[in-house]
């Protein structure tokens, strides 16, 4: 027998965050989330997102009121608005090995959100992009990078089960860095001559957010405008990503590319892999926890790219070449050996062909999923 109940106190939301610790005790590829985000981005007074969005977070207790599962709901207004849809998103979904506790956690969010004048279900979604989504259907065997969800093979089983169906995959590569940049990037020069596109080589991330922090930001809503459910951020929003996440970056792996006005046209964000850091600590950063996730931070084998775009104007015109000529070389001076690149959607043709003079393999592939709430 389960039931369901709301999260209200700070006791229910510790336990809400933390309980996958239990779920996944033993489970060697699962990387925690840092703990101290996920309490910022569950909390209405620190996550801008709350000023177009509300949620719903609960618990499924068995009858020896032991948590055998979790889920938030999530009704973004915005996104609701920009794609013309009444959605209810789940986010935050976690659960045994059990038909009935997914349904009711499900149920659960479509409940509230029929009653928000919602008609459909759609997830695993976060309040923007900026958070963790897509179920994990392929690449169980490797380490989960620790911006992206990782979750047990029987989820997507027992989502079909329950009637839910496919609405977008995001497929991630890994590749080899090789020793030399590829041949074709030996032509960059002719792409600054004829395109008047050049890469600006900041001396700190400090540097390059007090000179392009902001634009970089308002790029990336243009840029990823059109991707699935994509919601353009507030400025809000953008100023507490810069002020939380600027300074841990290395100016090696934050490429802009700029064009003859000196604008923003292009951005590839990478950081040094933390997964292994951050499992290392459980995600707790205190008391010592930080010292793990420096140590990752200046001596590694691969890279991970958080996020990467240029503007529609300029695509095909050689700036994805000066970013990634830029990123390699970083690569080199560090000793990097791997990159593992973001998620992204599979029929985004023109980033998922982006790479293939570097021969990139299949490393993982997530899943959004949708349900009419009747």
């Amino acid at each position: 027998m389960t039931y369901i109940s709301i999260v209200e106190t700070k006791k229910q939301l510790r336990k809400f965050i933390t309980w996958p610790e239990t779920l996944y005790k033993g489970c060697e590829n699962w990387v925690p989330p840092l703990l101290g985000d996920e309490f910022d981005t569950l909390n209405p007074k620190k996550n801008a997102a709350f000023e177009f969005c509300e949620a719903q977070l609960y618990l499924a207790y068995n009858e020896n009121d032991e948590i055998v599962g979790r889920i938030a709901g999530i009704i973004n207004r915005k996104a609701n608005e920009i794609w013309k849809e009444n959605v209810v998103r789940f986010g935050w979904f976690d659960f045994i090995e059990s038909v009935e506790v997914a349904k009711a956690l499900t149920d659960k969010v479509a409940q509230w959100g029929k009653s928000k004048g919602c008609t459909k279900i759609k997830g695993p979604l976060g309040f923007t992009d900026m958070d963790k989504e897509g179920s994990l259907v392929e690449g169980y065997e490797n380490l989960s990078p620790f911006t992206c969800l990782y979750n047990y093979p029987y989820y997507d089983r027992i989502l079909k089960e329950i009637g839910f169906e496919k609405d977008a995959d995001w497929t991630q590569k890994i590749f080899d860095i090789p020793d030399q940049v590829p041949e074709s990037y030996n032509y960059t020069d002719r792409v600054t001559e004829r395109f008047g596109l050049r890469i600006y080589e900041a001396r700190s991330t400090r540097e390059l957010g007090r000179k392009y922090g902001m634009d970089l930001f308002h790029l990336c809503n243009e840029s990823f405008s059109e991707l699935f459910e994509f919601t353009p951020l507030t400025d809000t929003q953008i100023k507490r990503y810069l002020k939380t996440y600027i300074a841990i970056l290395d100016p090696r792996f934050v490429a802009v590319c700029v064009n003859a006005e000196d604008k923003p046209v292009g951005f590839a964000f990478c950081v040094p892999s933390l997964s292994k850091a951050v499992k290392k600590i459980g995600g707790r950063l205190f008391p010592f926890g930080f010292i793990d996730i420096l140590k990752a931070l200046r001596k590694n084998d691969t890279l991970e790219a958080l996020m990467i775009g240029v503007l529609p104007e300029y695509q095909g015109k050689g700036a994805s070449m000066l970013l990634m000529k830029y990123i390699h070389q970083g690569c080199l001076d560090m000793g990097i050996r791997k990159l593992v690149m973001n998620p992204q959607l599979e029929d985004n043709f023109k980033v998922q062909t982006l790479f293939d003079s570097y021969d990139p393999k299949p490393f993982m592939r997530r899943r959004c999923y949708v349900k009419t709430i009747i």
